[in-house]
């Protein structure tokens, strides 16, 4: 499979003037050619073909087939070992998927809504038999306004019990049906005459102690640490960068609440260079994160020791 690097008749290199070249024929393309005596004798010897470029040496190593595309008609090579595999006789992904969606469309059949309402036909694949949680049907029978009614009580229960609005993850087997029923969570709430918890950090909470919160996750918190009587501090700088505050500190450890931890890069950034001017001050840090506030509260195992 060797024997190219010859020239063509026409133009002889000044290299291979004083070489005796021979002509001979390209084992691919059939073109005549020159080249040197000893490299066609080499390739007796070994039983190498003899080509006239690297064009046609690259192209008489493919084992595979020129094939027709099944939706654009276009020509294509495959490999041999990808037409034994699996019956890939489309150019592109995009050419495959058009044939293959038709051929799922003939075999599956159009699936409707279950709701007798609205009848409408779900995307492929659905495993809900509804379009959407408003459609579903109660098959237990129970009416509507005894589920509102449950709901309602129990989001205004919480309310007396921790003078604040339940957060989703808190209403466990609940959340789902309040959507069903009041189209979504906030419009639950503002059933029960509350108002509904605002966007993460675009409200500020009072503690119980009077500090300002940036989220109720932080007022949650501050909350616990007045109730069991732990002198704390609220918004302290660190020691290198006065731009920089931690949520807490007690005595001389600082307490910060990462509510965005591992959501944004930038967040995670800054949780690094806290741990970093902590670390080279020695000072004691207490990182809280959303699962040990919400749905179940955490903080007696996390601040036991700091009483």
């Amino acid at each position: 499979m060797r024997g190219w690097g010859s020239c063509d008749l026409g133009s002889i290199p000044s290299g291979l003037t004083n070489m005796r070249l021979i002509k001979t024929i390209c084992s691919r393309c059939g073109k005549e050619y020159l080249r040197p005596a000893a490299r066609i004798n080499e390739a007796k010897k070994f039983g190498w073909q003899n080509f006239c470029s690297t064009n046609c040496l690259s192209k008489s190593r493919k084992t595979g087939k020129y094939l027709n595309c099944k939706n654009c008609n276009k020509m294509f090579y495959r490999p041999l070992g990808e037409i034994k595999k699996v019956n890939n006789c489309f150019c592109s992904s995009s050419c495959a998927a058009k044939i293959n969606n038709k051929e799922r469309t003939k075999d599956n059949p159009v699936i409707l809504c279950a709701n007798p309402t609205c009848q409408k036909p779900l995307p492929l694949g659905r495993k809900s038999i509804y379009c959407s949680l408003s459609h579903r049907i109660n098959k237990r029978k129970i009416p509507a306004d005894k589920y509102k009614t449950l709901l309602i009580s129990r989001i205004r229960d919480f309310y007396k019990l921790y003078e604040r609005i339940p957060q989703k993850r808190e209403m466990q087997g609940m959340y789902k049906t309040a959507r069903i029923l009041f189209g979504t969570w906030n419009n639950a709430i503002k059933a029960t005459g509350l108002e509904p918890n605002p966007i993460m950090f675009a409200k500020k909470h009072i503690a119980k102690d009077g500090h300002r919160c940036d989220s109720m996750a932080e007022k949650i918190i501050d909350d616990y640490l007045y109730s069991n009587k732990i002198s704390h501090k609220r918004s302290v700088p660190y020691p290198e960068d006065k731009s920089l505050t931690a949520d807490f500190m007690i005595k001389n450890k600082l307490i910060e609440f990462f509510g965005l931890a591992g959501q944004l890069e930038k967040y995670d950034q800054l949780i690094k260079r806290k741990r970093m001017i902590c670390k080279r001050h020695n000072i004691p840090l207490i990182e809280i994160y959303p699962k040990d506030v919400l749905p179940i509260n955490h903080l007696t195992k996390i601040l036991l020791e700091e009483k």
